[in-house]
């Protein structure tokens, strides 16, 4: 380790502060709130050059080299220490680890603890030899208060991203490393120090990193179209505003786009925390089945329901009904992500759609918040079932083992919310 790394994290009030260096945020692709932030030296903020300002990720010769170079990704596999910050080259199957790393400059440890620290990524959604990964980092009494980074993925041929289910994590010296909400990639997730409350002490001995992993394919083997809305409404969108105690109705379109007929379709939904399935509300809409048929396991949003085979272009719907509820929500607006998979061969294709929840009861002050389009009626059928010659519809769930860990195939069909 550095000498001055030392110095730093053994003396808390003495570390790091800042110059008269303003940068564009076009360098390196790096950006924040302010429109190009001031940047400073190990040496700067050990003359006191930062003051009181709480900020982040600003050091151009810190523990990581340049913050503003905060985001960075590897492959998983590798023991490697080095992160490809600007770009790295991914081959199909592989799977990679993207990194966010988490430093307040203050050199005031606990005296300058930032508050409402969060952390983002925007994944891209589409098929291109080439995507752009963004990291987000806020902080509410930081200047600027949002910071962001990119890490390119680049190959020779045309592929897509998957987020791997589970794998979002945090690191740091207190609490080791802790797991965090699969919406770091849609909402954001809550950081800490101590425990995951958004507040982190200035210097480097509480600075940490955000980890998640993602998996390159390179083919395309179906498509996942998942939309929502207020039971007894109308229209399908992407999200939706709900109140707690609403009950919401989630549709999820499958469409095979292999040119033969696949068997055992597995459709599975994972509900978020403040969100309870109602029983016996799934239903299946195909060729078989135009105008809907009961799916009598209530496995939908546990294992998974299998719906049999489909040929080319076959497509079905499978809806069933969920329940807005109060365990974990926090003051102000909360974004509860939906996600639907579709197995097939081990083959996952994923997609996801929201619900827009304000909580603002007596307990309540304030805090922070918000996306939405297609057709239908309450109790329609789906607008188009393409004939799919499908056969041997079964209406029973799977083994866990055949869906949760099925690698997969990642499509989405629009840009995530941030």
């Amino acid at each position: 380790m550095n000498k001055v790394y030392k110095t730093i994290l053994s003396v808390a009030a003495a570390a790091i502060v800042a110059g008269a260096t303003m940068t564009p945020a076009v360098v390196n692709a790096w950006g924040d709130s302010n429109n190009g932030r001031t940047t400073y030296t190990i040496a700067q903020i050990n003359d006191g050059a930062l003051g009181d300002t709480i900020t982040f990720n600003s050091i151009t010769d810190g523990k990581i080299g340049d913050e503003r170079n905060f985001v960075g990704a590897k492959l998983s596999s590798s023991n490697s220490e080095t992160w490809n910050a600007n770009e790295i080259n991914v081959k199909d199957g592989e799977t990679y680890t993207i990194r966010l790393y988490v430093h307040n400059n203050s050199p005031l440890g606990t005296s300058a603890i930032a508050e409402n620290v969060s952390a983002s990524f925007s994944l891209p959604t589409t098929v291109s030899n080439s995507h752009t990964v963004i990291g987000y980092l806020n902080s509410s009494n930081a200047t600027p208060n949002r910071y962001w980074d990119e890490v390119k993925f680049v190959s020779d041929d045309d592929f897509y991203i998957e987020y791997v289910e589970g794998s979002a994590k945090y690191t740091n010296a207190k609490m080791g490393t802790v797991a965090l909400a699969d919406e770091v990639i849609t909402a954001g997730a809550t950081l800490g120090y101590e425990a995951l409350d958004g507040k982190i002490p200035g210097c480097y001995a509480y600075d940490g990193q955000v980890t998640i992993e993602v998996k390159v394919h390179s083919s395309v083997s179906a498509k996942l179209s998942k939309t929502v809305r207020l039971k007894g409404t109308k229209d399908w969108s992407e999200s939706v505003d709900a109140k707690i105690g609403d009950e919401v109705e989630f549709q999820i379109e499958y469409v095979n786009l292999t040119s033969e007929t696949v068997d055992n379709v597995m459709i599975r939904d994972v509900l978020p925390t403040n969100m309870e399935y109602v029983a016996d509300s799934t239903r299946l809409y195909n060729s078989n089945y135009q105008s809907g048929v009961q799916v009598v396991e209530n496995t939908v949003t546990t294992t998974g329901i299998n719906i049999g085979s489909y040929g080319v272009n076959g497509n079905a719907y499978v809806r069933f009904t969920a329940k807005v509820v109060n365990k974990t929500l926090a003051c102000g607006s909360n974004q509860l992500v939906n996600w639907a998979s579709s197995t097939v061969n081990s083959k996952v294709t994923k997609d996801d759609a929201s619900v827009m929840v304000e909580r603002n009861d007596a307990s309540c002050k304030e805090e922070p918040t918000p996306e939405n389009p297609t057709p239908d009626n309450p109790g329609s059928t789906p607008s188009t079932i393409v004939n799919t010659g499908a056969s041997d519809i079964v209406l029973g769930a799977l083994g866990v083992g055949s869906t949760v860990t099925a690698l997969g195939y990642y499509i989405a069909s629009r840009k995530k919310l941030m």
